[in-house]
């Protein structure tokens, strides 16, 4: 796959209007600023493909990337607490409807901030993928922010806080320096020539 070719297409701010899947699709998952536009600006080596904010909660729409035989597909993040009732419902909704459809989707990649455990949120998504036996990759994301020693005991923290952790593919990653972008890139390889197949 070429990364540099992907292309925004489209964003939906109500689950109706996302049109039926005409390719596989592979989910980008996880808490208000963990840092998903950024991982998907890095693996298609743009600045502003997806757009980063500092703020929390911008992205407030399901924003899909295309590339090839594959629909990159950007959710919104959860968990914000300075959001309006209405609009952490329209979120769930948009979430849960994307999620509990009959779409295509062939992965998700579950973003978890590394220096900190997982949110009571967080732990409700793993356990949904878990549940829905959806093939999913943890991301640890901001792994350039922790020191050796901080990181070592973080990933033995997981362990207890993440259900499952031990059997789950877990990748840190890292805007700064790269790790885990090949790594990522691989898995989607491969995703995507199971599709060929």
């Amino acid at each position: 796959m070429n990364y540099n070719n992907a292309e925004f297409c489209a964003s939906y701010g109500t689950f109706s209007q996302i049109p039926s899947p005409e390719r596989i699709e592979i989910a980008f998952a996880g808490r208000s600023n963990v840092g998903k536009s950024t991982l998907i600006n890095k693996l298609f080596n743009r600045k502003n493909l997806a757009r980063v904010s500092s703020v929390p909660g911008k992205t407030a729409t399901i924003n899909f990337y295309g590339l090839e035989n594959v629909y990159f597909v950007d959710l919104p993040g959860y968990g914000y607490a300075k959001v309006a009732k209405t609009e952490k419902t329209r979120w769930s909704k948009l979430i849960e409807g994307y999620l509990n459809s009959d779409r295509d989707l062939r992965l998700v990649f579950m973003l978890v901030d590394m220096r900190h455990a997982p949110t009571e949120d967080d732990i409700n998504m793993i356990n949904y993928l878990i549940d829905t036996e959806l093939p999913f990759v943890i991301v640890l994301t901001k792994a350039d922010k922790l020191r050796k020693t901080q990181r070592e005991s973080r990933m033995e923290a997981f362990k207890a806080e993440i259900p499952y952790f031990d059997e789950i593919n877990v990748i840190p990653f890292s805007s700064q320096t790269f790790e885990g972008v090949e790594e990522l890139r691989h898995i989607i390889d491969d995703v995507a020539a199971e599709d060929e197949e």
